[in-house]
């Protein structure tokens, strides 16, 4: 049974939690990602994404030049590279989640998406973590 770290995506991009949101967002065209870790040392604080970008700060016309904490989802939930990949699939349907950092030792070593699980487990994975994702928020943002 394969686990998050045989299909994980390494080599995260992270920033720190004074980064503006316009730094951030020329990392994501850069880099052609998502979404971007927010660490406080060796330890996510945050994630940002390019939705949250878009609904949490451009949608209100707030200042590009602002830090990205003030944008973050915190509480960032991991999960340990030997983890199953099924497993984690629930989990990240249980919690809503597109994207999952994982950890090895405590240490971030890279990034889980639901097309990861759709292109790397051959479809077995994705379909569990997508309905749970798809299901509304009882908590919309």
């Amino acid at each position: 049974m394969p686990t998050l770290r045989d299909i994980m995506t390494p080599g995260l991009v992270t920033v720190d939690p004074q980064a503006t949101l316009k730094e951030v967002a020329t990392l994501m065209l850069e880099q052609d990602i998502g979404a971007v870790l927010v660490m406080d040392g060796e330890h996510p604080s945050g994630i940002i994404t390019d939705r949250d970008i878009v609904v949490r700060a451009v949608a209100y016309g707030h200042d590009y030049g602002t830090a990205v904490t003030d944008y973050t989802t915190g509480s960032v939930f991991t999960m340990e590279a030997d983890t199953d990949v099924q497993q984690a699939a629930r989990e990240m349907a249980d919690r809503q989640l597109r994207r999952l950092p994982v950890t090895e030792g405590g240490r971030v070593v890279g990034m889980v998406s639901l097309g990861d699980l759709a292109v790397r487990t051959g479809g077995s994975a994705d379909e569990t973590a997508l309905q749970g994702v798809s299901q509304p928020s009882a908590d919309p943002q």
